[in-house]
């Protein structure tokens, strides 16, 4: 039975489009490129937050190459609120059994899987899609690249030697290559909301902003899963002693729900002078809430984090340490330093528990990012 369903996204089977519109027996009224389904895109990027904020930078090649398409995004449900307001993704979904089930029974033109799990790979091989990019699993449970373009991705995981001291490029460029689509260093994509902007002009009446001051955002922790990604709470105290004192400064302490406790333990290390000129924001407000207070802030000092990706996501400049992480593979768009752990043969290694006392942490430059910031200009 042939009943010329519309190929408009605005069509649901369902229920009209628009209250008395009958496209289903009148012919689809609009068939602007903005609302025919076109190219219709299933992308899966489940794990960690900061990897799915930073794929969001493919998304302009996507539209680039495929103008006229339908963009769907699978991740899980902690992550789903990092892509809220995308105005390049058409529909989230989020990781549990309904929706999956309905992917399985959905076709797409192209699949991209940039995860290397199992549980990703395994379900992209469910999907019903005429190309797959990226990465799925074979007939022994092994991960395995789906096409050629996704080789230099895969044998960055398999081999120490070229992930940790040869690879030069970033993450955004891999990712890029591994899809097919032509890297032009497009930028992360993070939209705040009318009311989030709203919340954001109100928060900076309540806090008294003075735009004449360098507000300098602290991004105290990290994901509890990699602990050593982190400064300690007294080489926090240290830094920004010596920022506030300047004069010109205003500390901004940044982080999660985990957070909590360190924020209050470096806030309450401070004299009540030095309290004047520091911010401690809410952690408990969840990741939207954290992204307002973050815009506040004109530099952003963070390790290796989901935080220093919210941060070149909202595009601020970053002074970002690095220890345990790839430094090579994190781009800053030309908008910040990088402090990587000289001469320290065993960084990178991405351990999760240290066997050398955590000495690219002791040995952070501490004088070089409060000075850093002194010179940084508005």
């Amino acid at each position: 039975m042939d009943l010329n369903i519309p190929k408009c996204k605005k069509f649901s089977g369902y229920k009209p489009c628009e209250p008395y519109k009958n496209c289903f027996e009148d012919g689809c009224a609009d068939e602007s490129d903005e609302t025919r389904m076109g190219t219709k895109i299933l992308i899966i990027s489940l794990d960690a937050l900061g990897n799915v904020l930073l794929n969001t930078s493919i998304l302009h090649s996507v539209k680039r190459k495929y103008p006229v398409s339908t963009v769907y995004w699978l991740t899980l449900p902690n992550a789903e609120k990092i892509l809220q307001n995308n105005h390049c993704i058409d529909k989230i979904f989020i990781w549990n059994d309904e929706n999956r089930m309905m992917l399985r029974n959905m076709e797409f033109d192209i699949l991209m899987n940039g995860d290397k799990s199992l549980y990703a790979c395994a379900f992209a091989i469910e999907v019903k899609a005429k190309r797959k990019l990226g990465f799925l699993l074979n007939e022994d449970g092994k991960i395995i690249p789906s096409n050629y373009s996704a080789m230099y991705s895969y044998k960055l995981g398999l081999n120490d030697e070229m992930k940790f001291r040869k690879n030069m490029r970033t993450g955004v460029d891999i990712i890029h290559e591994v899809f097919e689509l032509d890297y032009k260093k497009d930028g992360y994509i993070y939209n705040f909301t009318k009311e989030e902007k709203e919340f954001i002009k109100n928060y900076k009446k309540e806090i008294k902003y003075n735009p004449d001051k360098k507000y300098v955002g602290f991004n105290t922790g990290c994901s509890e899963l990699f602990p050593n990604k982190k400064m300690t709470i007294q080489q926090h105290i240290e830094i920004i002693k010596n920022i506030v004192n300047y004069g010109e400064c205003i500390a901004v302490l940044l982080g999660g729900r985990e957070d909590t406790e360190r924020n209050v333990q470096i806030y309450d290390a401070l004299t009540e002078k030095e309290k004047k000129n520091v911010i401690n924001t809410p952690t408990t407000m969840g990741i939207r809430k954290g992204a307002c207070f973050m815009d506040i802030a004109d530099i952003i000092v963070s390790g290796d984090s989901f935080g220093m990706h919210l941060a070149i996501a909202l595009r601020k400049y970053i002074i970002v340490w690095f220890g345990l992480s790839c430094w090579s593979e994190i781009e800053l768009y030309g908008k910040g330093i990088k402090l990587i752990p000289e001469g320290l043969e065993c960084a990178p290694c991405w351990k999760r528990v240290c066997p050398y006392d955590l000495e690219c942490i002791k040995m952070i430059d501490l004088k070089r990012i409060t000075e850093i910031i002194k010179q940084y200009k508005k």
